[in-house]
């Protein structure tokens, strides 16, 4: 039992650390043409989906636990554009995806410890993906996505 109270606190600790982090240090990956490098998950890449028909965008929430993606910026083409999303966090996240008049035009589910896709219909534009857990993004969990 003493085991269970003391694996209890540290965990609670840590969830209290976690949600007062915050990070300036994200980056993202790019080519030497500029476009996103469509590497791991963790670059928050773009790869082309089978029968050009739109993209896949990988977006990955902070491995350390700071309430970031790890990346900020990243491109994909117009069309049917598929969200790739990993949470290795045990805190609940997503990501969102909003339309340049502030609509939510899709997201994905909230997960944690996990992985999750869904795909939306976007039009060449600039968008911003953030995560919808309330303080989340007023911490910095969101970024830029440019649709070509």
């Amino acid at each position: 039992m003493r085991k269970l109270t003391a694996l209890l606190a540290l965990v609670l600790a840590s969830v209290a650390l976690v949600a007062c982090g915050g990070s300036d240090s994200n980056t993202t990956t790019t080519t030497e043409g500029g476009e996103t490098n469509a590497g791991a998950a963790a670059e928050g890449g773009e790869k082309s989906a089978g029968g050009g028909a739109g993209a896949t965008v990988d977006f990955e929430a902070d491995p350390n636990g700071q309430l970031a993606y790890t990346t900020t910026e990243t491109t994909a083409k117009a069309g049917q554009v598929t969200i790739d999303f990993t949470n290795p966090q045990g805190l609940t996240h997503d990501v969102a995806i909003e339309g340049a008049n502030g609509e939510q035009v899709g997201k994905t589910d909230l997960i944690a410890e996990s992985a999750t896709s869904t795909t939306v219909d976007l039009k060449p534009g600039t968008y911003t993906y953030y995560c919808t857990v309330p303080g989340h993004r007023e911490a910095g969990m969101e970024g830029t996505l440019v649709v070509k």
